[in-house]
């Protein structure tokens, strides 16, 4: 495997860990305490806020900011410009109208399971589940549990079938675990 590769217009913290051959692109910020397994691509201005855990083989397109409380699991795709929100009830201050610290809220987790692909400009709620080999539609908005193997599109995101790991739709989710064009099998 190659080293990691950081161009020079990145800000990576301390305290971080970069897989081998995993590349972090002009104007990115990791910061401290992020896990970034090997061979990812984080393309120009991603932002990777502190604790965030991202597997092996991930891809992130550029602009996404995948804040604190965010995993995704090997092999997840992320399009351009999409954003992860942490809090469900976001407020700049308290009702006394001092400004909120990090003592005044709770991260809500959210997890992308293995081999999801997340469209451009979506944005994902936070405290929900995007399910294995999942795909979510660019421009959607998705505030509920992506299942296995579903295909979510529209704001709010609607199920509208499900997808099999080498992209042939199915309209069930039984259909999509036996693709016939690739072999897939899924566990069940």
């Amino acid at each position: 495997m190659a080293p990691v590769f950081i161009h020079p217009t990145a800000e990576v913290e301390q305290d971080v860990v970069l897989g081998e051959d995993t590349r972090v692109w002009h104007l990115c910020h990791i910061r401290r305490g992020a896990r970034i397994g090997s061979e990812c691509i984080l393309g120009r201005g991603v932002f990777v806020d502190a604790g965030v855990q991202i597997g092996n083989r991930v891809k992130v397109q550029n602009y996404v900011s995948i804040f604190h409380g965010v995993t995704l699991e090997d092999g997840v795709f992320v399009g351009p410009h999409a954003c992860f929100t942490n809090d469900l009830i976001p407020r700049a201050v308290n009702p006394d109208m001092s400004l909120k610290s990090g003592a005044d809220w709770v991260v809500s987790e959210t997890r992308v399971r293995q081999g999801a692909a997340i469209g451009a400009n979506a944005t994902i709620r936070c405290g929900i589940t995007i399910g294995r080999w999942a795909l979510v539609g660019m421009a959607s908005a998705v505030i509920h549990d992506v299942p296995d193997y579903g295909v979510v599109v529209g704001n709010p995101a609607r199920l509208i079938g499900y997808i099999c790991p080498c992209g042939l739709r199915y309209d069930t989710p039984e259909a999509a675990r036996g693709c016939p064009r690739c072999g897939h099998i899924a566990d069940r």
